[in-house]
């Protein structure tokens, strides 16, 4: 393990089918305002809406409503979400939905009371909190992002083409979340192995990095073996509870900073994946799978002992008679066949992507310099064409 560093999480879990029966002694840490925040409305279908409004009120709450939260949260959606909190001087922020609605409720948690633009403020310049912080409670029904027990928050905007991820502290991880896999057996899908190849990229962006022994490989690699395993089993029957709460388990441990400590950690692929967001408002994961392959395909030969490594260790490539890096791109083919096997997309042009925006993609692509190799822009720009 290289470098020094310091592990916290503050986030309390409740994990299982009847997690949600923890949600009202949760709240009775929290005054009576409580602003409910949701997407589209599928939480009323399926009658987890119902079920959290009860144990709402029966703590004697207020709940101020904030629905219509979007896959990928706007920056015009935050504004209208710290209008509410500070207009109703809210006690609690209570995200019930998947990833973006944890991301948008710590994005409003951060700048609610924040004196400036907070778009300028917390994610173009990336400055610390300095004003009040609201505290987050997530109630999750999708699962892939890991936001149930992480600081991120990701922000589109779609005027300057730019969807940025800021990862604030830990005074900004949910307080507590609620994690029960029956609750996304109706997802589509679509989104559910969108969901899975997040978390595979969320563990691949901290996996490729760094060249030493370290534990945090070892526990990545069980990870990424265990989310091959129970993705096939959950594409299978969408109502397997193992592999829906394997796949929840995951998530979490994917993305919650502890596989990070000891590596320098990539992100390149988010940065090219959030900038196509920016442009087509595409699912997240999907632009991850279309990105991935050209980039680690495009790195491999600056970091060969690690994706030897990953062939070996999670694809079970043999490596008798065969150079390293033929090891490693053999990993890559085998990813890539189970990324065809689950469907995931495979070309940014399934995902309305065209080349005229390629240029743009490639110019709102943050380059990130802890990875084996710090990208150019036409190197963003071919990774970008062989993406197509």
């Amino acid at each position: 393990m290289l470098g020094n560093f310091t592990y916290s999480n503050p986030t309390r879990l409740h994990f299982g089918p009847d997690a949600l029966e923890a949600l009202a002694g949760e709240l009775a840490h929290y005054g009576k305002k409580v602003q409910l925040i949701y997407g589209g409305g599928s939480i009323k279908k399926n009658g987890i809406y119902d079920q959290v409004v009860a144990i709402l009120k029966d703590a004697g709450k207020e709940i101020y409503e904030d629905a219509g939260v979007m896959p990928n949260p706007t920056v015009e959606k935050l504004n209208e979400g710290c209008r509410i909190a500070r207009e109703n001087h809210v006690d609690l922020l209570l995200a019930v939905g998947g990833g973006s609605c944890c991301d948008y409720a710590k994005g409003v948690a951060a700048s609610a009371w924040c004196q400036e633009d907070p778009w300028e403020k917390y994610y173009v310049r990336m400055e610390e909190v300095d004003n009040p912080i609201l505290p987050v409670g997530c109630v999750l029904t999708m699962v892939g992002t890991g936001s149930e027990m992480n600081g991120g928050s990701v922000i589109t905007n779609h005027k300057t083409k730019l969807k940025i991820g800021r990862v604030f502290g830990e005074e900004l991880f949910p307080k507590f979340s609620i994690l029960n896999p029956e609750y996304t057996y109706t997802l589509p899908k679509y989104q559910m192995v969108a969901g899975i190849y997040d978390i595979m990229n969320h563990i691949t962006e901290q996996y490729f990095s760094g060249d030493d022994d370290c534990t945090s490989d070892y526990l990545m690699e069980g990870l990424m073996r265990s989310l091959i395993h129970s993705s096939r089993e959950a594409v299978e029957n969408p109502r397997n509870y193992e592999a829906r709460s394997n796949l929840m388990w995951i998530a979490t441990w994917a993305l919650n900073t502890l596989v990070a400590k000891g590596k320098a950690t990539d992100w390149m692929v988010h940065m090219i994946g959030q900038s196509v967001g920016a442009y087509t408002d595409a699912t997240h994961g999907m632009t991850l799978s279309a990105v991935s392959l050209p980039y680690y395909r495009h790195i491999l030969p600056y970091g060969v002992h690690q994706f030897k490594k990953f062939a070996v260790n999670v694809w079970a490539v043999r490596p008798e008679g065969k150079s390293d890096q033929e090891i490693g791109l053999e990993g890559l083919a085998a990813m890539e066949a189970w990324m065809k096997e689950i469907g995931l997309v495979m070309h940014l042009a399934d995902l309305g992507v065209t080349e005229d925006m390629l240029e743009g993609i490639a110019q709102g692509s943050f380059v990130m310099d802890s990875g084996y190799k710090v990208l150019e822009h036409q190197e963003i720009l071919d990774i970008l064409k062989q993406s197509m």
